[in-house]
């Protein structure tokens, strides 16, 4: 699925950038990377609040293989029903932007929380 796919998928949830990643995409809104797209899939952001959505609707992690063993990632294949119908595109999506909000929110907080290093000094 090439960038402009990507985009005209998601105009019912708004403008979207897509940067090619991995050999596919990622797609971001509000500077945050809320979906993926790899050999004609789409993945959404998932975490312990919105997995349960995503289990629910039958949908499945996105998982790639590292030196010869399963990796399963925090993005999650935009069910069927998303595709076929725009309120629910933009409800998954919507899942997907929260769900990076708030992983940027936990990366953001574990780095104020770690004193800062002089310089010459060892942990």
């Amino acid at each position: 699925m090439n960038a402009e796919a990507l985009k005209e998928l998601f105009k019912p949830f708004g403008a979207v950038v897509v940067k090619r990643m991995f050999g596919g995409a990622g797609v971001y809104a509000e500077g945050l990377c809320f979906a993926i797209e790899q050999d004609g899939e789409v993945f959404l952001k998932a975490d312990a609040l919105s997995q349960p959505d995503f289990t629910a609707a039958g949908s499945s992690p996105f998982i790639y293989v590292a030196r010869g063993k399963a990796m399963p990632t925090s993005f999650w294949r935009l069910p069927a029903i998303a595709r076929a119908e725009a309120d629910e595109l933009v409800r998954w999506a919507a899942l997907g932007l929260e769900a990076a909000r708030r992983a940027a929110e936990a990366k953001a907080k574990s780095k104020t929380r770690k004193p800062a290093m002089g310089r010459g000094q060892r942990r």
